[in-house]
């Protein structure tokens, strides 16, 4: 966690972010920036789907894609549609504390029970069903996801401003993460 910056006031704003929608972004959220009228998104925001945070914005200040892990692998096409209709110019890719995508084998019992018990799957297909899929959703650790995840954008993406960050869910915030 010393990868964390704390975002208390806009000077701890990483310069190459300040007056661009990621230091909106961290204003609106952290320090209570009186929300401006939006009449289109200025960010893409990519954040994982858990239901424990929730984002201080104005509206349509950004679009927000949430997938598990805040993993934007299998949304790409949302991401250029937001960058070529959109408009976006930036994407704030958020990770969070306790992420239920890092060690997620841990978790398989839960899950294939969770899907007999509560879909009604046949025990079999549940197994299989997280076999073949897990791979493709594990995290590892929920810092330096979203650092490769915030490389690989950069790659696809090289005009579009990305920054990584990560909610605190026991805090509530957003940390900027040193590279």
């Amino acid at each position: 966690m010393n990868r964390l910056v704390t975002v208390s006031k806009a000077e701890h704003i990483f310069p190459q972010y300040q007056d661009t929608p990621i230091g909106k972004l961290l204003e609106y959220h952290n320090l209570d920036r009186p929300h401006d009228a939006y009449a289109s998104a200025e960010l893409l925001i990519g954040m994982c789907m858990d239901n424990r945070k929730h984002l201080h914005i104005p509206d349509n200040f950004a679009f927000i894609i949430r997938a598990g892990g805040g993993n934007l692998r299998y949304s790409e096409f949302k991401v250029s549609f937001a960058i070529a209709v959109g408009g976006v110019k930036a994407i704030a890719l958020i990770g969070h504390t306790n992420c239920g995508m890092v060690n997620l084998h841990s978790r398989k019992e839960q899950f294939v029970n969770g899907l007999v018990e509560n879909a009604g799957w046949d025990r079999h297909f549940a197994e299989e069903h997280f076999t073949q899929f897990s791979p493709m959703f594990e995290i590892g650790n929920e810092i330096d996801f979203v650092l490769s995840e915030a490389h690989r954008v950069r790659l696809r993406y090289p005009k579009i401003l990305v920054a990584p960050m990560l909610y605190r869910v026991e805090d509530n915030l957003l940390y900027l993460i040193k590279e």
